[in-house]
């Protein structure tokens, strides 16, 4: 509580500040206030998309461009004659705001499939192409731009580029960081935050990682086209330069300089760079006899220095030396565990609805001679096997015989070459991950896939995606409550099953090895599987952990769940398993009850040849 009360105290200090400072400062310094409220409503879009989203993109200065040259072509009596709109600033704004998502949209479509640097270098090539066309057209004033531009009028009031255009930039600013910071405290915004560094897992969990990327993609430009708009009106003139690749990069520069993964690290990164800008062009030329971008050279140094010292920008800096000073706790552990569940109440909150269970003895999965190469290797050869409702299955087997690429086919990473995977009865063969998790199939992983700076409630919530209702919009604006709080409710309730309840607000990172196993099995229960894939769940737990996992698999087959799972320790397995199926070089090389195949002369064979794992 105290905690809170003091980023309470922060806030107001901070919005008191915001509403005062046009009645203390200078003409000049209120104009400069607004080119960093400008550039801080933009930058917020390259936060969300590069921060939290892991995209890097240099684009977001062209999208910038879009919202000025639409605004400025639908006001600006001497381009297609549509002065007359100048009294309707919210039509320019919408047009605006619709051209910018329809060119992000179509550009989605062709580069968010891009992976590691193909990326940004596609950002680079669509954003100097924009660049050429605003220099290129005529009708848009080529190279000279578009000037004599009208001030902002909105019923009868005349902005201008003073105080009252001000606090439309800064009230603008802070709305869209509210509406950000509600849409990643969501359900939504935790498949947005695993898009950085979890894609694989988010789409074994149900994410549509597509989707998730063009929400963040088409969100970043509306950001860069509302601060267009503000740009033409508050310059009155609109010109290409503004709006190039350098221009691009800076937007960058101020997220990685504030703090690329923090809302804040927009608006301190945006106050730096404008302000270090205006006074570094002063101060160099008289320093050094003569004028020229030297302010460049000082930027390209200052970002070396903090990448250096302070990876988190300078609010990941301060953030940390306040933490130690007055030994505040950390953002991801103060996190309160049942936020959606507080919005809307949990008292008459509602379970989340199950899906029906297979009948005892249906076949839930069925691999049929699944056969997988990758060029001269051959993973899997001809493989089979059977798993009822309430099953415990275990295959094992020795390094190298094709056991993850088994789990794989299984879950649809991947496409059998030959044979055919059918689930539930119907044929899956490299049908999307996230396609069967909805049919009821989830997973673990053999190396574990967590989002380490999430708390573990949230880890686990992310298993429950596809269980929740409410998309981006109701997110963003609170009206999530019910959906959120029984999404938690189910994550805290799997938590609690498996022993982890007393962890939920802890950064996942946080835990031990065999803890982390763990979370990663509530997650999967979240999803409310029918068929539960289990990659060596035992590895790193102790004793007590692996009986009370043991016990918990138990308890699933006597739900009607049916459970396989790759293991190595032969204890764990041997006690606990009704079936086991043993591989040796991509082949099934036995199938029976526990006590056959510990007795099998090529069971025997394979792991006293075999290499110990």
């Amino acid at each position: 509580m105290k905690t809170s009360r003091r980023q309470g105290i922060v806030i107001a200090a901070g919005l008191l500040v915001l509403l005062l400072i046009p009645l203390l400062s200078s003409s000049f310094y209120i104009t400069v206030l607004n080119n960093i409220g400008m550039y801080a409503l933009a930058t917020l879009g390259v936060v969300l998309l590069t921060g939290v989203a892991g995209m890097t993109s240099f684009g977001q200065a062209a999208f910038v461009g879009l919202g000025a040259y639409t605004t400025a072509a639908l006001i600006g009596p001497s381009v297609f004659n549509l002065g007359a709109m100048t009294g309707v600033p919210w039509i320019a704004l919408g047009l605006g705001l619709l051209i910018t998502l329809a060119f992000a949209f179509v550009l989605g479509l062709l580069t968010l499939k891009l992976s590691g640097h193909y990326l940004p270098l596609g950002t680079i090539a669509w954003g100097m192409s924009l660049y050429s066309l605003f220099g290129t057209l005529e009708s848009l004033g080529s190279h000279t731009g578009i000037a004599d531009l009208p001030p902002l009028k909105i019923a009868g009031v005349v902005f201008g580029d003073g105080p009252r255009m001000y606090y439309l930039i800064w009230g603008s600013v802070l709305l869209a960081a509210l509406l950000i910071h509600n849409l990643l405290e969501s359900r939504m915004g935790r498949a947005i935050r695993a898009l950085r560094g979890g894609q694989e897992m988010a789409t074994s969990m149900g994410v549509d990682v597509f989707r998730a990327k063009m929400v963040v993609f088409l969100i970043a430009a509306g950001l860069a086209g509302i601060s267009g708009w503000l740009y033409a009106y508050t310059q009155r003139f609109v010109s290409p330069a503004p709006f190039n690749v350098q221009s691009g990069i800076d937007y960058l520069f101020m997220a990685l300089l504030g703090g690329v993964t923090s809302l804040w690290g927009a608006l301190i990164g945006a106050s730096i760079v404008v302000l270090l800008r205006e006074w570094l062009q002063d101060l160099l030329p008289l320093l050094l006899g003569r004028a020229g971008n030297f302010e460049s050279i000082v930027f390209g140094l200052l970002i070396v220095l903090v990448m250096q010292r302070w990876p988190g920008g300078v609010f990941g800096a301060v953030s940390a030396l306040l933490a130690r000073r007055f030994q505040l706790t950390p953002r991801s552990q103060a996190r309160l565990p049942l936020q959606g569940a507080q919005r809307a109440g949990t008292a008459g909150l509602q379970a989340l609805p199950q899906r029906a269970r297979p009948s005892p003895g249906e076949r839930v999965l069925d691999v049929r001679g699944v056969t997988k190469r990758f060029g001269g290797l051959v993973a899997n050869n001809a493989v089979s096997l059977q798993v009822e409702a309430g099953e415990i299955m275990a295959v094992i087997g020795p390094n190298g015989a094709g056991k993850s690429t088994l789990f794989n086919l299984i879950s649809g990473v991947m496409a059998p070459d030959e044979g055919d995977v059918i689930f539930r009865g119907h044929r899956v063969n490299g049908q999307s991950p996230r396609l069967l998790a909805a049919a009821g199939l989830s997973r673990t992983f053999q190396h574990v896939k967590l989002l380490p700076e999430m708390t573990v409630l949230e880890n686990a919530a992310l298993g429950a995606h596809l269980r929740g209702r409410k998309g981006v919009f109701a997110s963003a604006l609170r009206l999530d409550g019910e959906d959120e709080g029984r999404l938690l409710n189910e994550a805290r309730t799997q938590l609690e099953r498996v022993g982890l309840g007393e962890f939920l607000d802890r950064p996942a990172g946080s835990l031990a090895l065999g803890q982390q196993r763990i979370l990663e099995i509530a997650r999967a229960l979240c999803a409310d599987p029918c068929l539960l894939l289990l990659d060596e769940p035992a590895a790193g737990l102790r004793l007590k952990e692996k009986e009370a996992l043991a016990e918990l698999i138990r308890k699933l087959r006597t739900e009607g769940v049916a459970v396989l799972l790759v293991e190595h320790d032969m204890d764990f397995v041997m006690g606990l398993v009704d079936r086991i199926v043993v591989m040796e070089f991509g082949q099934k090389i036995a199938e029976g009850l526990p006590d056959a195949i510990q007795r099998d002369p090529a069971v025997l064979k394979a792991y006293l040849g075999g290499v110990d794992e």
